[in-house]
């Protein structure tokens, strides 16, 4: 009972300090130009859906309007398809976009890409660090991944889980999975690991939710997370199911219990930061970025309202 009071206690600072972020936001920004001709922003997905990046869109879109600037959002042909987002980055260039919003596929290839030919504007990452980029807007990977690990070790499920991993060039998730388990493994915990794909028929995914010696499964990105909640529920399988980021369809099911736990933090937010950073690196400017708060939220809670205004947001 004095640990889950103690675990409310912490969930409740960290919504303080993300619904303080939050508010910062929203208010005036003294320091921000607005340019007399709009800044050309070209944001580059690492997935073929942007559906799972809407509130994400939710603060670029404010954050533009408010900045002077103009936003082109583009997915890719394939989930995680590392070159069709190099191709695509070579093309926003010579289209004339000033700066560059990528959310990397493959953190490594990219850098490589970057290192050998250059862009000719500026770059800012989303979620991952980035080699080459002037700023990253992201959480502070490694801690999400602990402390996630750390929800699953407090519900005491059992001995074996499995860690599912969509994106092993992303250099952000990876962080997640790899901190996460070392978590476990230091906790006494056996972890299986196992890569899949976020496209197909899902059957690979299916059979290995279905493993009958599970005692969780953990997975490290929205687009997983879903997939994951989406088979789980089909099949009525019982195995405690943690994730990371909350969309609509993610608030759902934690409502309903199909996914135990998430760690997310204001999309928002994330979305506005990542723009007005951006319009100030194509203006010359490099203003410091502070790692965004993320906090662990379960389905008792996610209603309650300081998540609604983090996970949710409503723009006049």
């Amino acid at each position: 009972m004095k640990h889950r009071r103690n675990t409310a206690i912490q969930l409740m600072i960290l919504a303080v300090l993300g619904g303080a972020a939050m508010i910062t936001l929203l208010l005036p920004r003294l320091p921000a130009k607005r340019s007399s001709a709009p800044v050309e922003v070209s944001v580059i997905l690492r997935e073929a859906d942007s559906s799972l990046w809407s509130n994400v869109r939710l603060g670029m879109d404010q954050a533009a309007g408010e900045l002077g600037a103009e936003l082109r959002l583009l997915t890719l042909a394939g989930a995680n398809d590392g070159e069709d987002q190099v191709d695509i980055l070579r093309r926003e260039v010579e289209l004339g976009a000033d700066v560059l919003v990528i959310i990397p596929a493959d953190s490594g290839g990219l850098a490589r890409a970057l290192a050998e030919r250059g862009t000719g504007c500026p770059i800012l990452s989303m979620e991952s660090p980035l080699e080459g980029a002037g700023l990253t807007v992201a959480p502070d990977n490694e801690a999400l991944g602990r402390e996630l690990a750390q929800a699953v070790l407090e519900d005491g499920p059992g001995p074996v889980i499995l860690l599912l991993d969509a994106s092993p060039n992303s250099a952000g998730v990876s962080a997640r999975v790899e901190s996460a388990r070392e978590t476990l493994e230091n906790a006494g915990a056996e972890v299986r690991y196992e890569l899949v794909g976020l496209s197909g028929t899902g059957d690979r995914l299916s059979a290995l939710l279905r493993q009958p010696d599970l005692s969780a499964v953990m997975v490290f990105e929205p687009a997983l997370t879903e997939r994951a909640a989406a088979l789980k529920e089909s099949s009525g399988l019982e195995t405690p199911l943690y994730g990371v980021g909350v969309t609509a369809n993610g608030a759902a099911w934690l409502e309903r219990g199909v996914i135990s736990a998430v760690a997310a933090w204001s999309d928002f937010a994330g979305g506005y930061l990542a723009v007005e950073g951006a319009v100030s690196l194509a203006q010359g400017e490099k203003r410091p970025l502070e790692q965004l708060p993320f906090f662990i939220v379960r389905g008792e809670e996610i209603y309650e309202p300081e998540y609604q205004k983090l996970l949710f947001p409503v723009t006049g």
